[in-house]
């Protein structure tokens, strides 16, 4: 059997040691053969020529100083592509020395004998002396052939290789950082095909590449090979899994499930054709996720365990053979733009104008920038763009580089968020808007746009210049406090961004905002949806559902998993989700939704809250939210998750409503399991003491509070004076609610923008002895050093007394 020799290193005899010899890319694959195999982690077979094969190559043919001449008339004003094409040609039509091609033809046959057949498909991967180090990333500026088969194509693969070490792309990138040319080597890595193109392929992070949250792996798959996941020609499927609880009891932490257009694929050629060729999905294939649960978990659990050994998030391609129905792990890398940030500092962005939305696609990094748009749909018209102005284009590929370097943001047709143009876009550190669809087409040339990636994970490309307001925080200096400061969270989307904000964890989690903004449809239209009379509803309905193993489970994955994302973010501190608070107005509002609501003068003080949880009306919506609290608990595995009951009139409302959740599967101290009551109607702070009987916590609403209090509505205009949180009937009701409370042993938050907007009213709050207080992410840190005042004042008046 062929070993490891001066020209050929089988994988399992390489490690990381040996970046000098194979690359970063080889290296790394040999670490995860010879290392990750005890731990399941399944690498396809292969080999790699060495550093010293390309040197040996190019001495053979005397083309060292050839090239190193050619190379040099750059300096002298010569076109790189002339001196590109000529370098490429001199090494393509070299001949093999003797003694490595029959390295390489040996260890060709020992791989396709290892698999069982006579010539073995493998692909052809480049692998730089100096590529996929965190300092010096060469990634992608090389070629890979693939669908490669017999011992002479894999010669010619393999000198194609060599000759892409001076891609146009690569010559200017090492012209531009100072690289000697002749001082980079080139491995090339012999690996073992994965029929991807009969199944799928992408590739993983494991940490989240917008944010820098450290405890997700995202994973980003469409059919086929996976270059149509790389280049950002498809917009793949998208799964997030939470890696604490990977390994614990009989949890499946897929937090997020979002499913990608998926409109073509990448397949093997014919013979006599390009070696790969793009088709088109069929229907039944865009509307089925390419990974199954149990694929996605595999996954992530490989993805943590090569994080582990590399002690590094990393970036890494995958691949599901479609003959065996396996995955693999064909490369890893270490990310390099998120862990390269500091976490010390935040800034944050936000946008202070609305505008027409033109498109939308996924948002890549957190900021905002508005300019000029320059839509071209080819490289050949990039001498037109401008400095500064917005590139938009169908997508990107290396070559495109030099002008989204000169850009203030990026928008793109097609793409994910694994896409060149993506990641190019986080190392530049310019927000970009991928995948849109439509961007070439709906937005003009010269036409003044904003792009903003600072509202969640949907990216948003406004027509006009915005105003924008950026501001740069420091977590290190915010004081700590033993009032507890919480955040208000309704989008899922969002929940990432605010992760490694100083707070105590989630307030305020509005589950409405998930049902309004990501189901979108009314809950009844799906339980009911036979009896459903709105034709447009219904055609609506089975397009949002579809792929899904029924109507009521779209309803109870998209939510659970909402919910789970926002209550992974502060994990493993409280997230207090609030069960839908819609009126019935609001309700009306959602697909399908006119049908099963009534229509009431003052919705406000209508049916809404606790009353319809119990109601024979909405109960069977009601249980669809239960099953949603109960898979993000129990299946996904996110006990931080406290449950709130709003609008709750009188204690025999509170039984019914327990009740009711009892009978879906949440009982109150089962398992640990908590459920809050807001504290938002007069009856809740007069009777406080039968309510903490009952729950096991407070959370008071100013703004329902304050109206029933003051007998003003929340959004009568002409009385918006009199609608005040600081008066003293509101004031009084908040401390009685507060020493009742504590009596009954049981804590109160409060969750309102009063304590953002009046630093006396935030004063007054930690002096009658809240537990805690839940603020708009934006507002945490300006409510954090206010409490902070508050509570010195405190124990200084608390020291005055005793003196006196």
């Amino acid at each position: 059997m062929p070993e490891s020799n001066d020209y050929i290193r089988w994988f399992d005899d390489l490690n990381n040691e040996d970046v000098p010899q194979v690359g970063g890319k080889n290296a790394s694959l040999g670490e995860m053969v010879s290392t990750l195999k005890d731990k399941g982690v399944r690498v396809p077979d292969g080999f790699a020529t060495t550093a010293h094969a390309y040197r040996r190559f190019l001495d053979a043919n005397d083309l060292t100083d050839r090239l190193r001449d050619e190379l040099a008339r750059l300096d002298e004003g010569a076109k790189l592509a002339d001196v590109g094409e000529k370098v490429r040609t001199m090494i393509v039509e070299g001949e093999w020395p003797a003694e490595i091609a029959d390295a390489i033809r040996d260890a060709y046959g020992e791989l396709s004998r290892r698999y069982g057949t006579d010539n073995v498909d493998i692909a052809a991967r480049s692998s730089a002396t100096a590529e996929d180090l965190p300092s010096a990333s060469f990634a992608g500026q090389q070629e890979t052939y693939l669908n490669v088969t017999g011992p002479d194509a894999v010669l010619d693969a393999c000198r194609c290789c060599y000759a892409s070490l001076f891609t146009d792309r690569a010559i200017s990138y090492r012209q531009e950082n100072d690289f000697e040319h002749m001082k980079v080597a080139l491995s090339v890595g012999v690996q073992k095909m994965v029929r991807s193109d009969r199944a799928s392929a992408g590739v993983m992070f494991t940490i989240d590449t917008e944010t820098g949250f450290p405890d997700t792996v995202v994973i980003d798959g469409a059919w086929g090979l996976g270059e149509s996941v790389v280049a950002g020609t498809v917009n793949p499927d998208e799964f997030r899994v939470f890696t604490p609880l990977l390994d614990k009891d009989d949890y499946r932490p897929i937090i997020g499930k979002d499913l990608g257009a998926k409109k073509h694929k990448v397949i093997y050629a014919s013979e006599g054709e390009e070696t790969t060729r793009e088709v088109e999905t069929s229907e039944e294939e865009r509307n089925r996720f390419v990974l199954d649960d149990d694929e996605i978990l595999t996954l992530a659990r490989w993805a943590a365990a090569i994080e582990d050994h590399y002690e590094r998030p990393m970036d890494i391609e995958w691949a599901k053979d479609g003959d065996t129905d396996e995955v693999y792990i064909v490369q890893a890398r270490p990310e390099t733009v998120q862990s390269q940030k500091s976490a010390a500092t935040l800034k944050t962005y936000s946008l202070k104008e609305k505008g027409d939305v033109v498109v939308e696609g996924f948002a890549v990094g957190t900021a905002i920038a508005a300019g000029k748009a320059f839509v071209l749909l080819d490289l050949q018209d990039a001498d037109r763009f401008e400095d500064g102005g917005v590139l938009v284009t169908d997508m990107t590929d290396p070559d495109w580089v030099p002008v989204m370097r000169r850009a203030s943001a990026i928008v793109t047709d097609h793409g994910g968020r694994t896409s060149h143009a993506a990641i190019v876009s986080r190392e530049l550190g310019v927000p970009a808007v991928i995948g849109t669809g439509t961007a070439t087409a709906d937005i003009h040339d010269g036409q003044e746009i904003t792009v903003s990636c600072a509202e969640g994970e949907t990216g948003k490309v406004y027509n006009g210049t915005l105003a924008f307001e950026a501001t740069e925080i420091h977590p290190e200096d915010v004081p700590e406090t033993e009032t507890q400061v919480v955040m208000n969270l309704a989008s899922p989307d969002a929940a990432f961004r605010w992760w490694n904000l100083p707070v105590d964890g989630i307030g305020l989690a509005r589950m409405e905002f998930i049902i309004n903004n990501i189901i979108k449809i009314h809950p009844l239209a799906l339980t009911r949806f036979d009896e459903l009379e709105d034709d447009d509803a219904r055609e609506k309905i089975e397009k949002l559902t579809v792929g899904y193993p029924s109507r009521e489970e779209y309803f109870v994955d998209r939510l659970g998993r909402g919910i789970a994302k926002i209550a992974a973010s502060q994990y493993p501190k409280k997230t207090i989700v609030r069960l839908s608070d819609f009126k019935t107005n609001e309700y009306a509002d959602l697909i399908g939704g006119r049908q099963w609501e009534p229509k009431e003068a003052n919705p406000m003080l209508g049916f809404r809250g606790a009353a319809r949880y119990y109601s024979d009306r909405y109960r069977d919506g009601f249980a669809l939210e239960c099953r949603a609290l109960r898979f993000a608990r129990e299946a996904l595995g996110l006990k931080n998750i406290v449950v709130m009951v709003p609008f709750c009139r009188t204690l025999a409302e509170a039984d019914r409503v327990l009740e009711v959740m009892a009978d879906n599967g949440l009982e109150r101290g089962k398992d640990g399991f908590e459920v809050y009551v807001m504290a938002e109607i007069p009856a809740n702070v007069i009777l406080a003491s039968q309510f903490a009987e009952r729950f096991d916590g407070f959370s008071i609403g100013t703004n329902d509070l304050t109206q029933l209090v003051l007998g003003v509505g929340r959004d009568a205009s002409e009385l918006a004076d009199l609608f005040d949180e600081r008066n003293e009937a509101v004031t009084s009701m908040i401390r009685d609610l507060i020493t009742r409370a504590h009596d009954a042993g049981k804590p109160v938050s409060l969750c309102g923008q009063a304590p953002s907007d009046h630093p006396d009213f935030a004063t007054f709050l930690v002096e009658a002895g809240i537990d805690s207080i839940s603020v708009n992410p934006d507002s945490v840190l300006a409510v954090r050093e206010r409490v902070a005042e508050a509570e010195k004042a405190r124990k200084r008046k608390g020291q005055g007394k005793e003196a006196a």
